[in-house]
């Protein structure tokens, strides 16, 4: 209630303030919200000498900028799952932030560190060697570019789904300012407390012409969505801060330094874990006794150099980035009041790249070449409490040193003037040196403080061996070849086979030794997983009205996935969970999709967006199914993450309410397929109907708006995964707001599918209130 009354007193200061304003002032001319989203959307996707306008590129790239992202009211990346077709870009759940990410089928079920992922992140130009804090408010941004498909020549291996490309803002060459303010809370009285955010951003010449700046900050409150019926607590609550800043310098008119450096800083709870045996599947109801724990902090830094130069009309482009991660979590793993099975670790992460490359014309052929060389440190500890198992604590995890050399080149040729040829080639060569301890009941030892062992044996389990040590290196070279077709000036037609990689690695968390081995059996000599290799071909097409009121962009793919790289979770009545990584399959994926958009009215945008997909294995080499054998029943089942379809409708209405401002209203609604999440079918996610909504005053007051917002109305149930658990049997439901599992014959480690998951739930339905300012 007093929630409530806050927002109406400060809606009550807004309209003074703006109505005293408008006194005073004289309202320019307005860009409405529909202007913004049908402006050219310039993207660098391509990494040519110049941007290029989306509609242009042979790409399947959906591209917000700055100005599309306002209109849009998105505030984090994974709203934009319920914007783009064959998109999923949700975090794992049971860690806060961090991403598991899937484009056209492709992705990971996994929060393992050392598990590199099918979808590259890279902010400004450089990539993150690991996906911890990725998931997060999208603060201060010029743009965010999603690639559909392969990127393996220009992005580099481990793309094999696409690319996600954040960039953030720049410094201007004119004085300008933007704060912004907003508050959400949960519509239904017996959830969580307010989520609020304020962030503030400054920036202009230092020195005219020579020195430009940018300085940016945010703080976010949350007190968390959820309701912890073990002791009626919110679940949730976290704390975040970043501090943003950057420097652009221009020596001479041809020479470019750009500097930035972000810290980022977080902590709150674990994540609101649901077991399903206990709780329907379709309730946000979980009874847990451990919050848990999420600790991170990042520094992240980048220094862009660009150079024009006379030959080829062309420009040189130098990217280092550098990037230092640390964490700690907590969780309860069993998601019951019952302390079965927590969880802790602590990682840490530390990178560095360059990437040097040219860009120009020569005559009919664009040219782009260059090098890339990444390193990064990772390390991992994971401790279990498991008291039902073991009176001793579990420890293990592991640390890799791992290093990224390439060189691309990619050439687009204009044949005539309406045809391009695109030919393109990477070679790359990786490198991954690992010491893994395993995760068996041990003496209390720290990965990451380099005190767990890896040779020897275990004192706790006689004759076990304590984990091994071993370095594996790959090589190949990834081909590109296509062509683009363009129709008239309004339409083009594109069409390419692309090779994409992805490279082979090591398990952080092997909690199944006996297992392990049986795969393995000389680990000190070879214990990393092969590279999955990803075969895709697309044709696409492309088209704006020539009013520019109306774009429609389709294409169709075809994947062809060799030794995919696969993590299997599997209840284990010795652990709690067994996670194995191995190469499981061939797999096929076929697939279409298209997005358009039409201003019906000057003042009434509509969208549409549409993505189906069918995809089935070729051929099994490992009992994925779980049931012991090798046969037809693997190769029916689904693939993982892989929604057969998913399909939105959206709108903006941009109402001119003459000298009191304009009034814009967008509603936005997304389907998307029910799909497993484990390899063995066991686990599935939820279909999900997605409706956001957002009414925004553009005050008379230049720089002042004030917007209502809604978000998840339907209130669907949706989860960050759905692990099994080996606690079922006779384990009896909760009654709501119990403190303990009604007791009887428990049977904790009885198993059966859907008995007992960990599903990390995401926050249902809620409204919020923000406003902006800027100049």
């Amino acid at each position: 209630m007093a929630l409530k009354h806050s927002l109406l007193a400060t809606a009550s200061a807004v309209f003074f303030l703006t109505s005293a304003a408008h006194a005073q002032e004289t309202t320019p001319q307005r860009e409405s919200a529909i202007d913004k989203v049908l402006g050219t959307v310039t993207v660098t996707a391509t990494k040519k000498a110049n941007v290029e306008n989306v509609q242009d590129v042979p790409v399947a790239v959906t591209a917000f900028n700055s100005d599309t992202l306002d209109a849009l009211n998105v505030r984090d990346l994974g709203s934009l799952s319920y914007s783009t077709p064959n998109v999923n870009l949700t975090d794992v759940g049971t860690s806060r932030g961090v991403a598991n990410f899937s484009i056209r089928g492709l992705g990971i079920n996994s929060s393992i560190p050392s598990i590199d992922p099918t979808v590259g992140v890279f902010v400004d130009g450089v990539y993150l060697g690991t996906n911890s804090g990725v998931v997060l408010d999208l603060f201060d941004l010029d743009s965010v570019e999603i690639l559909r498909g392969p990127q393996g020549i220009l992005f580099g291996r481990n793309t094999t789904g696409g690319a996600v490309l954040i960039n953030t803002g720049n410094p201007t060459d004119e004085f300008h300012w933007k704060a912004r303010g907003s508050v959400e809370t949960p519509i239904d009285d017996d959830r969580g407390g307010p989520n609020s955010t304020v962030q503030a951003t400054v920036s202009g010449p230092l020195v005219e012409g020579k020195l430009n700046g940018k300085l940016g900050v945010y703080y976010n409150s949350d007190a968390g969505y959820f309701k912890n019926l073990y002791n009626g607590d919110n679940q949730g609550e976290a704390q975040t801060s970043i501090v943003r800043g950057a420097l652009e310098w221009m020596p001479t008119d041809d020479i470019t330094f750009l500097g930035k450096v972000e810290r980022f800083d977080t902590r709150g709870d674990g994540p609101a874990a649901q077991n399903r045996g206990l709780f329907d599947r379709d309730s946000f109801d979980f009874s847990i006794n451990n919050p848990g724990l999420q600790d991170s902090n990042a520094t992240f830094a980048t220094l862009r150099t660009d150079i024009d130069v006379d030959f080829g009309n062309g420009r040189i482009t130098n990217i280092i980035g550098y990037r230092d991660v640390e964490g700690q979590t907590s969780g309860d793993i069993d998601s019951t009041p019952l302390t079965l099975f927590h969880s802790m670790t602590e990682s840490t992460q530390e990178q560095f790249s360059e990437e040097l490359r040219y860009a120009g014309t020569f005559g009919k052929a664009e040219v782009t070449v260059g090098g890339f060389y990444f390193t990064q440190d990772v390390r991992y500890t994971e401790i279990r409490s498991l008291p039902t198992l073991s009176a001793a604590t579990f420890y293990g995890g592991g640390r890799q040193d791992h290093n990224v050399y390439g060189v691309f080149g990619q050439v687009d040729y204009a044949v005539t003037d309406r045809l391009t040829a695109i030919v393109g080639l990477r070679y790359g060569y990786e490198e991954k040196d690992a010491d893994i301890t395993y995760i068996r009941p041990r003496p209390a030892c720290s990965v990451v403080d380099a005190t767990c062992p890896t040779t020897g044996t275990n004192p706790f389990v006689p004759g076990e061996p304590n984990g091994f040590s071993n370095k594996d290196d790959w090589s190949n070279w990834s081909p590109k070849i296509g062509f683009k077709y363009e129709l008239d000036d309004t339409s083009q037609m594109y069409a390419h086979y692309t090779n994409g990689v992805r490279s082979g690695g090591y398990n952080f968390r092997i909690t199944d030794p006996a297992l392990f081995l049986s795969v393995f059996p000389n680990p000190n000599l070879n214990s990393a997983t092969d590279e999955e290799n990803v075969d895709s071909y697309e044709i696409g097409f492309k088209h704006q009205t020539e009013d520019g009121r109306g774009q429609f962009n389709a294409a169709v793919f075809f994947n062809d996935i060799s030794d995919m790289q696969r993590e299997l979770n599997l209840p284990s009545p010795s652990s709690g969970v067994s996670q194995v990584i191995l190469n499981t399959a061939d797999a096929e994926i076929l697939g279409f999709e298209a997005e358009g958009r039409y201003a019906v009215l000057d003042n009434l945008l509509l969208t549409a967006n549409v993505g189906v997909i069918n995809a089935e294995y070729t051929d099994v080499r490992y009992d994925i199914s779980s049931d012991g054998l090798i046969n037809g029943r693997d190769l029916n089942l689904d693939l993982p993450r892989v929604p057969e379809s998913t399909y939105g409708v959206g709108f903006i209405y941009d109402h001119d309410l003459g000298d009191n401002g304009t009034l814009v209203a967008r509603a936005n609604y997304q389907h998307r397929d029910k799909n497993a999440f484990t390899d063995n079918n066991w686990g599935w996610m939820n279909e999900a109907d997605m409706v956001d909504a957002n009414l925004t005053w553009n005050t008379p007051y230049e720089g002042l708006s004030v917007a209502l917002f809604g978000k998840n109305l339907l209130d669907e149930v949706t989860a960050g995964n759905d692990t099994q658990l080996p606690f079922g049997g006779s384990v009896s439901p909760l009654v709501p707001g119990s403190s303990n599992l009604s007791t009887g014959a428990n049977t904790p480690y009885a198993y059966y599918p859907g008995a007992g998951t960990l599903s990390p739930l995401i926050p249902g339905r809620r409204i919020g209130f923000e406003i902006t300012m800027k100049r």
